[in-house]
């Protein structure tokens, strides 16, 4: 049995193996594993642990647990459970446990000491302006690891700085550990201090905040609660693992019977106020780099919401005409990031929306620049064709 200090031995080890690692992993049948750049590589010990073992991961797996019953009970009932881990004085970790083909595996992401600001990270000017909100509802969307609670903690600590308000946020851990400035906060963790993120949100509504922060939209339920609290004069900041601005509205309305649609629809098209769609994209020079989608409610966008999609009426075509809006489309914003030098262009091809719209959009910067837009060469005509070459 792997004791706490055995864990934090073999953690700081994992850690310190590589610059800029993000996630740990433990899997049967694989050595120890380091997640740099989104890349897996091995980090074994010395001396190494070799290919773990089910009764390796098994052992790793109860040392973090560290005998807390309510986990190890949902673990056994649903097959995995989320916690978090702090090594003192180093590094703190949100670790999610779960079993796969009867064995158990073990996926660690590695949490930022600090909390980041938006200039930190380079975020679009447009989150400032959510930074102003003063109700409704913001979602960032992306896939897992797309960095969207290190974006929300930027976008919460700007309020913090600027406006006395209290912020309550329900998170599943808790990821960044915010201080008091002008804001007051306080952070639950799903488990220690609240069982189901629905009944965290309905709890906070009795506890006078002005900006809750949901962890994750992950039911009916939370959905239908959130969209409450955006409606009684509350700022509510969600994630949800979506592609998309469309998708997310379509995904929320999925959650709802056909008989509730017209209704969600009314509500989604009064609450919502932003979504932020973001991917990370291979970096020039090693590291990843964030693109964003971004959609801000207006008029065009309500009705959309309102009465659904209709050709030249896609939220696709509402974000890329609403630029005057602070809004941008995933293809515009990788364009630009090409043009800037942050991505090579067959990362621009690969991650983008619609490939033909980045690559007209590349085929434009490289002829300002005077750079050639295909390397076909050597065409010429046939003069020769269709001619009767008998009468020659």
């Amino acid at each position: 049995m792997f004791r706490k200090q055995d864990m934090d031995y073999i953690l700081d080890h994992m850690l310190q193996f590589r610059e800029r690692i993000s996630d740990l992993n433990m899997t049967v049948g694989k050595p120890l594993q380091v997640e740099s750049d989104g890349v897996l590589i091995p980090a074994d010990l010395d001396p190494p642990l070799g290919n773990l073992t089910p009764f390796q991961t098994e052992m790793l797996a109860m040392a973090l647990l560290n005998r807390d019953r309510r986990l190890t009970d949902t673990l056994l009932r649903e097959g995995s459970c989320d916690l978090s881990w702090e090594i003192p004085g180093k590094a703190r970790l949100r670790v999610n446990i779960f079993s796969q083909k009867e064995n158990y595996s073990i996926a660690l992401r590695k949490l930022a000491a600090e909390v980041p600001t938006i200039d930190d990270l380079g975020l679009p000017g447009a989150f400032l302006d959510m930074a102003k909100e003063k109700n409704g509802l913001i979602l960032v969307t992306g896939a897992t690891g797309s960095g969207k609670s290190t974006s929300l903690a930027a976008l919460l600590e700007k309020i913090n700085e600027e406006q006395s308000v209290h912020i309550i946020t329900l998170e599943d851990p808790v990821e960044y550990q915010h201080t008091h400035r002008k804001a007051t906060f306080n952070q639950r963790e799903l488990g220690a201090d609240f069982d189901s993120f629905a009944n965290g949100l309905r709890a906070a509504l009795r506890q006078a905040p002005k900006v809750i922060l949901l962890g994750e939209m992950r039911d009916r339920e939370s959905v239908e609660i959130g969209l409450s609290a955006a409606e009684t004069g509350h700022l509510v900041l969600s994630t949800l693992h979506t592609v998309d601005a469309g998708q997310t509205i379509h995904r929320i309305l999925g959650m709802f019977s056909t008989e509730e649609e017209n209704q969600i629809r009314v509500r989604l098209a009064d609450t919502v106020r932003w979504i932020v769609c973001q991917r990370l994209l291979p970096k020039v020079g090693g590291g990843r780099v964030a693109a964003f989608e971004i959609m801000r409610s207006n008029i065009r966008v309500r009705d959309a919401v309102l009465h659904g999609e209709a050709e030249g009426k896609t939220f696709r075509d509402i974000i890329e005409a609403g630029r005057a809006f602070n809004m941008i489309s995933f293809d515009e914003y990788i364009v630009g990031m090409y043009r800037d030098g942050l991505i090579e262009e067959e990362t621009a091809l690969a991650y983008g929306t619609t490939k033909g719209v980045v690559s007209r959009g590349i085929d434009t910067i490289k002829s300002t620049r005077g750079e050639k837009t295909t390397g076909i060469e050597g065409l010429e005509l046939d003069r020769g064709y269709g001619r009767d070459k008998r009468r020659i």
